[in-house]
């Protein structure tokens, strides 16, 4: 369960790599040891499993060595740790695993289908050898053995172990056969309602193919095709809106060589005229330092670019935007108590961006705080708003959201979109999730791979109610044909071999009494 619960968060995997980069201060692919972890730990019980299974087929008797008791009862404590751990902090992961069935269930079902099929041959011989040893044992007891025994014999025992096997099997098989009249994944559906492509915002630009919230980055996101640019601001001590997600420097400039005391101390503390020397992009070129274990090497033009990256103010993302026509969506953090702007930010950071001559409508104003002030003093900004009632998005006249991903699984948000409110998902990453948010007429995303999903042309594991419908009735028959041919030939098997132990049994007399007549003419 936890290697599958972490599989399918995959799209998790930075945040999580961040989180534990807060509390250790180190940067690494923590989500990939995790991963490696899980996958180790399931492939050592598995196989346990197996071998317990194989020398049960055998007769032998179990006996499992001290390593290996240890060994089990660590793997127990761990998955009970991550488990406690997945329902204390992280329970909404719980809700991308329900997503995922959402899309996966249809390959799920035929997979599983095939599976019963494997099944069917050990439990079809497993069966037939009961059915025979309680012929056998029915055939070698006396009249008497069999009425006092009755009722609780290892006869009944015999006829509990097919029960206890055989049941839950047939019990199972038929779930699947009609399992698919409970599916519900929004894609399957006619091709002629699926929905447009939803649109891209670049997170913090193209964050896989250049140093976050750099200017560089922002250009990458652009050549492949970005809808919008999302960024995240930070306001310096003297006033100046920059480009920066963490409260601190750490993870994404060079602090701790310049001034390895500060490292710790708030981004919004340092002048502009200090922020504006320190280096945002060496970091992305170090190997161990990469934000996302799969990114693909830079070329040599680009590793150079990356490495003279800089910290970007607000009004050069602005200027920007204004000369590619795209639209700007930006997390803005509050400062830090103490500080100049710490009651004043919005209303700063607006007359910023007015003053940067950007047309209003190219802007999407996110913040809540002091949203009145916000639409007197730029009556052209696209409000968007976070998942509030509809009717609090029609009295504040919001018609676009932005939402955790992960609150698809509640219906599809089918009432919003009902509502014409559009909708935009963050953070999607894998090509799955973005297929999924495609079928369910998204549209728009957030995202930090905007290289691999502008190249998607039709959603992944689309299909249509007739296809689906089809492969069903297809692989329900065959099964079910393959699985009664598989009974079949065990039972037929068992048949003959039961034939040729009555044959040698009624043969064995004969074969007495012919030797004692030789012996006696002898």
């Amino acid at each position: 369960v936890l290697l599958f619960v972490w599989i399918e968060t995959s799209n998790e995997y930075f945040g999580f790599d961040w989180v534990i980069f807060l509390g250790t201060g180190y940067w690494f692919f923590w989500s990939i040891v995790l991963l490696s972890l899980l996958g180790i730990l399931t492939a050592y019980s598995s196989l346990l499993v197996v071998l317990g299974f194989l020398l049960i087929w055998e007769g032998y008797e179990l006996y499992l060595h001290w390593c290996h008791k240890i060994l089990i009862l660590l793997v127990i404590l761990l998955c009970s740790f991550f488990l406690w751990i997945l329902c204390k902090f992280w329970q909404d992961k719980w809700l991308t695993a329900g997503l995922s069935l959402q899309i996966f269930a249809p390959y799920v079902h035929l997979s599983g289908i095939s599976v019963m099929i494997i099944l069917s041959w050990p439990v079809a011989f497993y069966l037939t050898h009961l059915e025979e040893e309680v012929r056998m044992r029915r055939f070698k007891m006396t009249y008497y053995d069999r009425e006092t025994a009755k009722g609780c014999t290892i006869l009944t025992k015999l006829r509990a172990l097919q029960v206890a096997i055989g049941l839950p099997f047939i019990l199972i098989l038929l779930c699947l056969y009609f399992v698919p009249w409970g599916i519900l994944s929004p894609c399957i559906q006619e091709e002629d309602k699926l929905g447009p492509k939803p649109d891209f915002f670049g997170h913090r630009g193209a964050p896989m193919l250049g140093p976050e919230n750099t200017m560089m980055s922002f250009e990458k996101a652009v050549e492949q095709g970005a809808y919008g640019l999302e960024s995240d601001i930070q306001l310096s001590y003297d006033r100046v809106p920059f480009l920066m997600h963490d409260d601190d420097l750490r993870r994404t400039t060079n602090i701790r060589e310049v001034q390895p005391n500060a490292s710790l101390t708030h981004s919004s503390f340092f002048l502009w005229s200090f922020l504006s020397t320190l280096n945002a992009g060496k970091w992305f070129v170090q190997s161990r330092f990469k934000p996302f274990y799969h990114m693909k090497p830079l070329s040599k033009a680009d590793r150079e670019k990356a490495e003279n990256q800089r910290i970007s103010k607000l009004t050069d993302l602005l200027e920007f935007a204004q000369k590619e026509k795209k639209f700007v969506l930006f997390d803005l953090n509050a400062p830090p108590r103490k500080h100049p702007l710490r009651n004043m930010y919005i209303r700063h950071v607006v007359n910023v961006i007015l003053a940067s001559k950007i047309e209003q409508h190219l802007i999407f104003w996110l913040p809540n705080f002091d949203r009145q002030y916000v639409r007197s003093r730029a009556p052209g900004f696209q409000q968007m708003g976070r998942l509030f009632s509809i009717e609090r998005l029609r009295k504040e006249n919001i018609s676009r959201i932005n939402v955790d991903y992960k609150k698809l699984f509640y219906k599809g948000l089918k009432d919003y979109k009902a509502a014409n409110i559009n909708i935009n998902l963050y953070i999607v990453n894998e090509p799955w999730l973005y297929s999924l948010a495609w079928c369910s007429r998204i549209h728009s995303v957030t995202t930090d791979n905007i290289q691999i999903l502008s190249q998607l042309n039709h959603p992944y594991f689309f299909m249509t109610p007739g296809y689906y419908m089809f492969m069903w009735l297809l692989m329900d028959s065959v099964s079910a044909v393959l699985i009664v041919a598989i009974f079949y030939f065990h039972w037929w098997r068992e048949h003959k071999k039961e034939m040729f132990n009555n044959i040698n049994i009624h043969k064995d007399p004969q074969n007495i009494n012919l030797q004692q007549n030789e012996h006696g003419s002898q």
